[in-house]
């Protein structure tokens, strides 16, 4: 697949201006959004995913249409479960509910950045060494079945500080309160830095490690950089407004670690397969394609992986129903209490 340099520059383009809108609408005001504000911003980065994605076909036919749809439900799928790790690191440090969207959008913006740079490696590294793949592969199918033996998607499990935030808080001295979405402030003439930096840090690290996961997981399902970081970016866009509008319904998909080890594992397989079935290693089959290794073609992943998403979601609600369903609180506040939290924020620095 061909992308002109033109089209590189427009569509990224179009995905920065929607990011500093958004960065610039959180900015002015920060607050808990509501479950209808959510719902509209999910329905349009949604809705752009698919426009893009019929562009695609429309363009380059249904081949790299479906790579793109199969990469992004994939990395969306994969969010979705990082969220977990978000609302610990949330309540760990006990950050107001009406700072979370601007600390989620900081996130994101460092999400895209590190994914961006871990993908331009992968890609020159996969186009350099097509054995790579053995060792994605063996990778995923490690993860999947590492998160296939974890407790399925309860929420009692701990946060872990990478090693980047332990430095972080060992070394930088900081306010034991928040100041608002600032992230230093002059105390007694010493520069502080203030919790928000050190949960920035934290969302910031933790995605690395997410990255390690999720980008040789859409290798597995297409090699165009162009795809993989577009379905990156529209993955990434709609994660803020998911956070809030499911919060305590989480606990609802009590199958999600199993779906999604699931999902690891599929590709995974792909990858080797796909690693067999154009083969350069000598000590492979004498160093030629292995013949009888079956290639599996887009639209079967693609079935796939909605499949095993489709089932995970089912699953999960069947078995919460049937154990009664825990009380769930609605995650979004109503309007009036967005607008009286908001009043208290402090102008950003």
């Amino acid at each position: 697949m061909t992308v002109d340099p033109l089209v590189w520059a427009v569509t990224l383009g179009i995905a920065a201006v929607v990011l500093v809108v958004d960065v610039a609408i959180v900015g002015r005001r920060p607050h808990v959004p509501t479950t209808a504000e959510c719902l509209r911003y999910l329905a349009l980065y949604i809705g752009l995913a698919v426009l893009f994605g019929l562009g695609v076909w429309a363009v380059a036919g249904p081949r790299y249409s479906g790579e793109f749809f199969a990469g992004w439900l994939t990395e969306y799928s994969l969010s979705v479960d990082n969220l977990f790790v978000f609302m610990l690191i949330m309540s760990r440090f006990a950050v107001p509910r009406a700072y979370q969207q601007t600390a989620l959008l900081v996130g994101i913006v460092l999400a895209l950045v590190f994914r961006g740079i871990f993908i331009v490696a992968g890609a020159a590294v996969v186009e350099a060494f097509s054995w790579v793949f053995y060792i994605f592969g063996a990778f995923l199918v490690w993860t999947a079945w590492k998160v296939g033996r974890g407790e399925g998607g309860e929420e009692d499990e701990e946060y872990h500080p990478p090693l980047l935030l332990r430095l972080v808080q060992r070394w930088l001295p900081s306010t034991p309160e928040y100041h608002g979405v600032r992230l230093t402030v002059k105390e007694n003439g010493r520069r502080l830095v203030t919790p928000m930096l050190i949960v920035l840090v934290a969302l910031g690290a933790t995605d690395v490690l997410f990255a390690f996961d999720s980008i040789p997981a859409i290798f597995g399902l297409t090699s165009e950089p162009y795809l993989i970081i577009m379905a990156n970016i529209f993955a990434l866009m709609g994660l803020r407004q998911l956070y809030f509008l499911l919060g305590d319904l989480m606990s609802r998909f009590v199958y999600l670690s199993y779906g999604l080890a699931v999902l690891l594992g599929f590709i995974g397989v792909k990858l080797i397969l796909e690693a067999l079935h154009t083969n350069e290693v000598p000590f492979i089959n004498g160093g030629e394609p292995v013949p009888w290794a079956p290639e599996i073609p887009v639209w079967l992943s693609l079935v796939a992986i909605v499949g095993i998403l489709g089932v995970t979601a089912i699953a999960s609600l069947i078995a919460t129903r049937s154990r009664g369903g825990a009380d769930v609180p609605d995650t979004a506040a109503d309007e009036s209490a967005t607008v009286s939290t908001a009043d208290e924020v402090p102008p950003q620095v």
